[in-house]
């Protein structure tokens, strides 16, 4: 349901309370919020750069306050709804204690800001209040009245009559089913990895994007500039032809759980199960479930590789032109229990492992060669080069290593300071060459105002994004049957993009979709 008591401003507060409408046109709007010019007349964009962009938030986790301040300081946008299925909960989990709390106190530049509360904050309420302070504090007022808060996204969809764009925010199963609603209502949508976590609705919410011809963003993209100087070495033949990209990373960071729960807790207050199910089978209620543990399931999530390797992954497949790829296999670790005496190996369809491997082959393509993806988490990093043997080094917990022929390049997990190995042979290249710095303001992409103009300004009527959904779709596949491969225990897929179909395992093309909830169907 939605609250309306922030609908409810006594008249005799106009002089300390702004409205909704009233930021829109203080804010340099040519029309109020119910005038803008329909979208099926402007077309891709939608919104006149005249306009403000009026956003609804779908889900209100960490990770969305984390990048509310953002979004809340940028003028083109003003957001006038929240939706969370949480209202104000109390189980949420970060990285450090207090981390979220104290990124809201900074926001709103209130040091004692959920003085005693201490656990993290999150849900529809705590994002109506963040808003609404930041927005009175904007314009110099007591109050703002003028964010709606709802529990059900498609309630918002129908009543939200004046919103141009959502941004879509929570677990990965709902993603879908979130954003081709909205793209159906003709909104744009901005939104984070990944689009789907099962093939066929990453595709579903491609074509659906397409067939509206509706600007979109996917939050994951990056333009590249942190692999640009790797991309400069290649090109200027320092280490031969490219062969292999091995990629590691140090998550999960979430407790990844090898079996089901077995105990059935009540549902935390204000907190509706049934919608976070959404499109999944009905199942008892667990928090081995939500919030951030959602990531660890096959059903709900994506594991580490879609929580991380979107980001990392992202530039290598726009910069070599990547098509899906047309063979994925994977090595996934298991662990073992003792039943009546017994030593067994736990075997299971519904859970990531802790810790894997990938291998995604791309066949050659214009002047790029055949090329193979190495993906490594949970701790396992690829072997240690000998040409970091020689400088008495060793891998780092999050790398990239580029594999060519006579040669290889190292850097962070999404390719910062990447250089040539060992450091004799970087010292010669840089003495021949000119090395551009990377541009660490525009690779940031994890934060502040500059992260989202690219979106903003396509969803203005302007350019557009680099980060549009259409250009995600061999990386959505690619990512999407890792999972399937890992949930087969490591089989090797054979994939026909053409036809989207796994040609040499036919069973496993139903990991393609899910079953879903009656009514819920895409």
């Amino acid at each position: 349901m939605k609250s309306t008591e922030d609908h409810n401003a006594a008249t005799d507060q106009r002089s300390t309370t702004i409205s909704r409408r009233e930021f829109i046109q203080a804010g340099g709007a040519a029309v109020s919020a119910v005038s803008i010019v329909p979208r099926h007349v402007i077309g891709r964009g939608h919104v006149p750069p005249s306009e403000k962009i009026t956003l609804a938030c779908i889900g209100f986790g960490t990770q969305a306050i984390r990048e509310i301040g953002g979004i809340l300081q940028s003028p083109e946008v003003q957001i006038v709804a929240m939706c969370d299925v949480e209202k104000d909960g109390v189980n949420y989990l970060e990285w450090d204690k207090g981390e979220v709390r104290n990124a809201i106190r900074l926001l709103l530049k209130n040091p004692t800001w959920r003085e005693g509360l201490n656990y993290p904050p999150g849900g529809r309420d705590v994002g109506k209040e963040v808003v609404e302070t930041y927005y009175a504090q904007e314009r110099g007022k007591k109050s703002f009245k003028g964010c709606a808060t709802y529990v059900d996204f498609r309630e918002l969809l129908d009543k939200e009559k004046d919103i141009t764009a959502v941004k879509v925010m929570t677990p990965d199963h709902l993603h879908a089913t979130i954003a081709i609603a909205a793209l159906n209502k003709g909104l744009n949508v901005v939104m984070h990895k990944p689009l789907g976590n099962r093939v066929l609705e990453a595709r579903k919410v491609m074509a659906t994007a397409r067939e509206k011809n509706i600007a979109t963003h996917f939050l994951a993209a990056s333009t590249g500039e942190r692999l640009q100087p790797v991309m400069e070495m290649i090109a200027n033949g320092a280490i031969g032809t490219l062969r292999e990209i091995h990629n590691w990373s140090s998550r999960p960071m979430w407790p990844q759980y090898p079996t089901l729960p077995t105990d059935t807790p009540p549902v935390p207050p204000g907190f509706d199960w049934n919608l976070w199910l959404g499109p999944s089978l009905d199942r008892p209620y667990h928090p081995n479930y939500t919030h951030t543990n959602f990531r660890g399931w096959y059903e709900f999530g994506g594991g580490p590789i879609a929580d991380m390797g979107h980001y990392s992954l992202w530039p290598l497949f726009q910069l070599l032109q990547l098509d899906a790829p047309y063979c994925v296999e994977s090595t996934p670790s298991h662990i073992c229990a003792v039943s009546d005496g017994v030593c067994k190996r736990i075997r299971n369809d519904f859970s990531f492992p802790a810790a894997c491997t990938v291998r995604m082959r791309f066949a050659a393509k214009g002047a790029r060669g055949p090329l193979d993806i190495f993906w490594y988490d949970g701790g396992i990093r690829p072997p240690t080069p000998e040409e970091l043997l020689a400088d008495n080094k060793q891998l780092e917990d999050e790398g990239m290593l580029f594999v060519c022929d006579s040669g290889k390049i190292l850097g962070g997990f999404r390719s910062e300071e990447a250089r040539l190995i060992p450091d004799a042979k970087m010292r010669a290249y840089a003495a021949a060459h000119t090395i551009v710095a990377q541009n660490t303001e525009q690779s940031n992409q994890r934060s502040g105002v500059n992260r989202n103009k690219s979106w903003i300004d396509a969803f203005r009527g302007g350019p557009i994004s680099p980060g549009d959904f259409q250009f995600a779709g061999p990386l959505s596949e690619a990512i999407n049957l890792a999972a399937v491969s890992l949930r087969l225990g490591g089989q090797r897929l054979q994939w026909d993009a053409a036809n989207a179909t796994i040609a040499n395992l036919p069973d496993a093309n139903k990991l393609l979709t899910r079953e879903y909830r009656p009514g819920w169907e895409i």
